[in-house]
């Protein structure tokens, strides 16, 4: 029967979607983005092809985000886009997928019921949910196994996972909705207090990932960025520097950067003379922010490091734990065990 079923590992983020197919590795990887009618309510457009259209269309049309921080924010429209990634990354199956999900540490039970119920009506034959800190731990490469701490900051777009792993389990962890979306909304309020200037979401996104920093750059780097001014509400490009974008980013980066200390904090000291030893590993599109991780260095004195593959790793390590279901059972959630609760 296994023979004729693929059974999934998804990565069901704020700012894209990554499925795993077992035996085959990554086989999609798009922006959580879907493109509506307002009218007809018909899909127009998903994933990357979606995301071209934000801030761009005519009154019928939308293009949103169905997950917001993490959660779905859109039960309806995430179990169409959840359907459609399915079939796409396994075609026609005969047997209903198993299919994990990763989900961030913090989530309630409602939001496991919705993740769980979304997925299970796109088609899956049984769905698991896995904590993304402990899905990222296992797509870097750790052996979450053994009696020793690790720590994993996690930076998605909708959330920031920190957690201290040991045993196969979730020691402490933080899961805060600061991350790659606030960061963009950082810049684009800073770009507006300052230069009167607004600009769109795609536009803020592009000026993180080029010169974006949160720790101080030794030679300055610029970019132009193109928006509304809003005093004459004419077209206008305005030149950004590196430093600014330290300047404009610093709330959201300490606000990580806190985190990271308050799990620490909370840490048992055998397992904090462990992480001491082993370092911080970073996972998430967010720990790609130049600087990040010698900042958290600098703030903890602990050696952090961003993990080979940081924006892989959740869906990595979900499609990996398909191996170690009744391993990781105590550390995985299902249907029956959130609906006894």
């Amino acid at each position: 029967m296994a023979a004729f079923r693929s059974d999934l590992g998804i990565d069901l983020g704020t700012a894209s979607i990554l499925v795993y197919v077992k035996g085959k590795g990554i086989v999609l990887n798009e922006p959580s983005v879907v493109a509506i009618d307002q009218n007809t309510k018909r899909f127009l457009a998903v994933g990357e092809e979606a995301r071209k259209m934000l801030g761009r269309t005519p009154g019928n049309i939308i293009a949103l985000r169905p997950l917001r921080d993490g959660v779905i924010s859109d039960y309806d429209v995430t179990e169409k886009m959840l359907k459609y990634f399915i079939q796409r990354a396994i075609g026609r199956f005969l047997f209903k997928p198993r299919v994990i999900v990763g989900v961030p540490s913090g989530v309630t039970e409602v939001e496991k019921r919705a993740v769980l119920e979304a997925s299970n009506q796109a088609g899956a034959a049984k769905t698991y949910l896995i904590e993304e800190p402990m899905a990222a731990a296992i797509g870097a490469g750790i052996d979450i196994t053994e009696p020793n701490g690790n720590m994993i900051v996690d930076i998605g777009g909708g959330t920031t996972d920190v957690a201290i792993i040991s045993l196969g389990g979730i020691v402490v962890s933080k899961s805060i909705k600061v991350a790659g979306n606030e960061c963009d909304e950082a810049i684009s309020r800073y770009i507006r207090k300052k230069h009167n200037v607004m600009i769109g979401e795609r536009s803020a996104e592009e000026l993180k990932i080029n010169i974006g920093t949160a720790y101080k750059k030794n030679k300055e780097e610029f970019m132009e960025v193109r928006g509304r001014n809003l005093v004459t509400g004419l077209p206008k490009t305005v030149n950004i520097s590196s430093s600014e974008m330290l300047e404009a980013l610093e709330e959201p980066v300490t606000n990580i950067v806190d985190s990271v200390h308050a799990v620490l904090e909370r840490t048992p000291p055998e397992l904090a003379a462990d992480i001491a030893n082993t370092g911080i590993v970073m996972t998430g599109g967010g720990s790609l922010l130049w600087g990040l991780d010698k900042l958290i260095s600098e703030k903890t004195g602990i050696d952090a490091r961003v993990a080979d593959d940081p924006v892989s790793c959740v869906a990595i390590g979900t499609g990996k734990s398909l191996d170690w279901v009744d391993v990781l059972e105590n550390s995985l959630m299902n249907d029956d065990k959130v609906r006894s609760k």
